[in-house]
């Protein structure tokens, strides 16, 4: 006889400053992801808004605030912008090798250095090598690092310049973690690419979604993830896509939010917490 699928036991976060909106404080609501039955808890919870840190789903729980709101790229539907398309040729030279969920020491330099140029107040700054290998190792779903590295005049994988922790889901990929050269002489808009290749590799295999986790309107870092067209969002009646004309204003609103101070495009930039302290 097969044994019954348990219930999850959900937890929630004492609260803690907010690392996204200035003067505000949040919380989340977690459950532990273990057990034959992991990989199709994560994905239930990820179609409610849950998000996976190792072997921990968790999701925001805030009193008085709504402002994380988690969004999807629509891959089949996808629109790249003129400057989407720009990207893709410019970084298309990139050797993209998926890799098991294994942390290197190469990974974990590029990481260093990132953190160091874009987030070096963030909560990963002090991350150090064991807790890198339990982000990218301690996982109870299919995973995988993909690396993006350049060609070498002999055609052979180079350095790296890119990656991304990438959770392999029956309807999509949801992207928990990327990082890459911030400062390259020769390119721009890694992170972006690193996206860009997501939504070109989840459409070619007919995945329909790509996760990009939470947008939190008003927090300038996270206005990246309005431009990729079509986009959906987690609404109380479920998900919903955002209309041309919506985005279009979100948009507008981004770009407004980034020219007056340069911010880092692509991150999050703090890996969550998850405890019962």
């Amino acid at each position: 006889m097969t044994a019954p699928i348990r219930f999850p036991r959900f937890f929630v976060t004492s609260a803690a400053p907010c690392p996204y909106l200035p003067g505000r404080s949040e919380r989340k609501v977690f459950t532990e992801l273990k057990g034959p039955h992991a990989e199709q808890l994560n994905e239930a919870l990820g179609r409610i808004g849950f998000r996976r840190s190792q072997t921990v789903a968790y999701r925001p729980s805030c009193l008085d605030c709504q402002s994380c709101v988690s969004v999807r790229v629509a891959a089949l539907d996808f629109e790249p912008s003129n400057t989407q398309r720009r990207n893709l040729r410019r970084n298309g030279d990139l050797n993209a090798i998926e890799c098991r969920p294994w942390a290197t020491d190469e990974q974990f330099a590029l990481l260093r250095q990132y953190l160091g140029e874009r987030h070096p107040d963030g909560g990963m700054a002090a991350m150090d090598e064991m807790d890198f290998a339990d982000m990218v190792e301690h996982t109870p779903v299919s995973s995988t690092m993909i690396e993006y590295r350049e060609v070498t005049s002999t055609g052979e994988p180079g350095r790296l310049v890119g990656a991304c922790l990438t959770d392999r889901q029956s309807d999509g990929l949801s992207m928990i973690y990327s990082f890459y050269d911030a400062h390259h002489p020769m390119r721009t808009g890694l992170g972006n690419y690193i996206i860009l290749d997501h939504i070109r590799r989840a459409a070619a295999e007919g995945l329909p979604y790509v996760y990009l986790g939470y947008w939190v309107e008003g927090s300038p870092r996270m206005q990246y993830k309005v431009r990729y067209r079509p986009l959906e969002k987690l609404t109380r009646d479920g998900w919903e896509r955002i209309s041309r004309e919506e985005q279009d204003a979100l948009i507008v609103s981004a770009t407004k939010r980034r020219n007056p101070v340069p911010i880092a495009s692509g991150k999050d930039g703090r890996q969550p917490r998850i405890g019962t302290s």
